[in-house]
């Protein structure tokens, strides 16, 4: 399973948008990229070529207590 998100995860450096995006911050867009019952968030900023990884979180969690 953690193969499998890290996997998952890689795909967000060639493919930046492919996730679904959840929101726009000053900082940038959050998205979501799907793994099974996974949910992978991350920030694509608007300043630089850089996407952080924000968390993993488990599909039951509301997710929007975790990334505000």
């Amino acid at each position: 399973m953690i193969d499998g998100i890290l996997q998952k995860a890689d795909m967000r450096a060639a493919f930046p948008d492919i996730g679904t995006r959840l929101r726009i911050v000053p900082e940038g867009e959050v998205r979501m990229i799907l793994y099974g019952h996974y949910r992978i968030a991350y920030l694509c900023r608007n300043d630089t070529d850089l996407i952080e990884a924000l968390g993993v979180f488990h599909g039951a969690l509301d997710i929007d207590r975790y990334i505000p």
